[in-house]
Parts: C-alpha cells; sequence; structure tokens
C-alpha cells in the first residue's frame, strides 16, 4: 500500500521560508508524477509545483515561481519543496500528490490526475 507522508509546517513571519518534505512508502517515486498542492480556507485546491521524476522536469505556478523550489533525493523515497520569501497569500494546508503515470504537462496541474494523496500540512504566514 502507497502512502505519502509530509512533514514541515508550520508558522513563519512573512519573507521567511520553510522547507515541507513529502515521504512514500510502498514504492518509490520513480517513474512517477509528483505535485504539491494547497488549500486555503474557502478555496479550491490548487496546483503549487511539480516534477516528472524520472526527467527531472519541474513545473510550477506562477505565483510561487522564483520563491519555491522542488528537489528529489536520489533514492526516490523523498520530495521537498523549499519555500523562501513567503507571503501571507501562502497561507493554506499544503499536500503532497503522486500519480504512478508520467503526466503530461496539461494535465500534471489538475488534482484529479493523482491518485496518492498525503494528509497534508498547515503552512501560516503571519506577523
Amino acid at each position: 500500500q502507497v502512502q505519502l507522508v509530509e512533514s514541515g509546517g508550520g508558522l513563519v513571519q512573512p519573507g521567511g521560508s520553510l522547507r515541507l518534505s513529502c515521504t512514500v512508502s510502498g514504492r518509490t517515486f520513480s517513474r512517477s508524477t509528483v505535485a504539491w498542492f494547497r488549500q486555503a480556507p474557502g478555496k479550491e485546491r490548487e496546483f503549487v509545483a511539480g516534477i516528472k521524476w524520472s526527467a527531472n522536469m519541474k513545473y510550477y505556478a506562477d505565483s510561487v515561481k522564483g520563491r519555491f523550489t522542488f528537489s528529489r533525493d536520489a533514492a526516490g523515497s523523498t520530495a521537498a519543496l523549499e519555500m523562501s520569501g513567503l507571503k501571507p497569500e501562502d497561507t493554506a494546508v499544503y499536500y503532497c500528490a503522486a500519480t504512478a503515470r508520467t503526466l503530461i504537462l496539461s494535465t500534471l496541474r489538475s488534482a484529479t490526475e493523482y491518485e496518492y494523496w498525503g494528509q497534508g500540512t498547515q503552512v501560516t504566514v503571519s506577523s
């Protein structure tokens, strides 16, 4: 059984940094597409960043480009999201998602394409 576990959320001041981690058990991320989504209260879940694992091709939402960086480990078991220059509008529950398929760009940003999800980790940006 595949499980995703996120960690690293918390409270940070505007302009600060956080590192989120997503660890998989039951398989590795090799040949997968892995993504981070977030959901703020009263809003729909939105794509933040994604990676085609084998090709190491990364994609970012315009709202986080230049501030967030998706990284992976060589073992294929951990995906991380390095977040800097955090803003109050980044406040949300962040979810790690994965699919065993290599998605094309037009579908990579869609939450419905992912069959595995973590439980989410809260990120709060506030002074």
